[in-house]
């Protein structure tokens, strides 16, 4: 009968070594300076350990090291450190909880279908799938750190249009329709499949219209795209495409382009905060745009935008929608 893999043993594997090292002697490793030692590992997203606490392996000594030397040779300044530590701690936190989940449920699946001890086997091989999903995972982050950089380089270069972090975009929110009745006639494992159903939908839907998904905030979705044309068809496709899964509520978006600020992977400003407004106008399976968005598409073949009657928006003052929606004919607008 195969044993239980130890958690310890577990940890082991996946950091290359035990650990064996207190702060003070991973700081003095790698060279360190104790105080932005301390600061990196906070922004990494783990708790600040005692001096006498034996908690780091030789692992964590590396990856110091490495901060640090970002630091040394002028790469970086210290809060450039900081900030970059931040940005890798919060993202693959979030990456590793997913994961686990994804497992976690795999194995109790396992385990309720054929007996507990057919999910053993698969825990224990968790430890020799980390090579393939390293490599899996620096190249999908080399893709989208050359998609990013390509981004960024096509604004800097169009001079006067904006800078690397404020630029043009059209932002899109997709908000399911009744979403807190919803939540309260489902338990939380059928409210999470419809979740999960509608995020994996709607992300397919804005990847292969060419735009990028910011953020998932459960029961909406926020995605940008750089034209006003990918914008719409994904809007209009997320509005549709939703209908198709009867366990998941209608769907409403709304669109607004202009200038956007982005910073730690989000976006914020004025456009964002249109969008969002649109987006709670907007009727179940509609997509309403704002007045700068309906000039850029007025003459788009397949489209059709009609002014619809203005809102007033706390903070945002009157704002003229317009519905977007398919021609009946492409090409015609009736």
């Amino acid at each position: 009968m195969p044993s239980r893999p130890d958690p310890k043993t577990i940890e082991t594997a996946l950091l290359g070594g035990e650990v064996i090292y207190t702060r003070k002697q991973a700081t003095e490793l790698a060279g360190a300076d104790p105080v932005l030692a301390g600061r990196i590992w906070r922004a990494l997203g783990f708790p600040t350990e005692s001096e006498d606490a034996v908690a780091f392996a030789e692992s964590d000594v590396e990856a110091l090291r490495l901060a640090n030397g970002l630091l040394e040779e002028g790469v970086l300044d210290e809060e450039g450190v900081v900030r970059f530590a931040r940005a890798m701690g919060q993202m693959l936190a979030r990456l590793a909880d997913w994961q686990t989940g994804i497992l976690s449920t795999l194995i109790f699946q396992r385990a309720q279908g054929d007996g507990s001890e057919a999910a053993i086997p698969l825990m224990g091989q968790v430890k020799d799938l980390i090579p393939d999903v390293e490599r899996m995972l620096l190249h999908i982050w080399r893709r989208q750190l050359a998609a990013s950089t390509s981004r960024t380089l096509a604004v800097m270069t169009n001079g006067g249009h904006g800078t690397p972090n404020y630029y043009p975009l059209v932002v899109g929110f997709a908000d399911l329709v009744s979403f807190t009745t919803l939540s309260r006639e489902l338990d939380e494992v059928e409210l999470a499949g419809v979740v999960e159903t509608f995020e994996a939908t709607a992300a397919d839907i804005v990847a292969s219209g060419g735009g990028r998904v910011v953020k998932t905030l459960g029961d909406e979705i926020l995605y940008v795209a750089d034209t006003a044309a990918a914008a719409a068809d994904i809007a209009l496709r997320l509005a549709s495409g939703i209908e198709t899964h009867v366990e998941v509520p209608d769907v409403r978006v709304g669109l607004a382009s202009g200038p956007v600020l982005t910073l730690h992977g989000d976006v914020f400003g004025t456009t964002v905060n249109r969008s969002s407004r649109l987006t709670s106008f907007a009727r179940p399976g509609t997509v309403l745009i704002d007045e700068s968005l309906a000039e850029s598409l007025a003459d788009e073949e397949g489209l059709q935008v009609v002014k619809v009657r203005a809102r007033h928006a706390h903070g945002l003052g009157l704002i003229q929608p317009y519905t977007l929606r398919r021609s009946f004919e492409a090409g015609v607008h009736p």
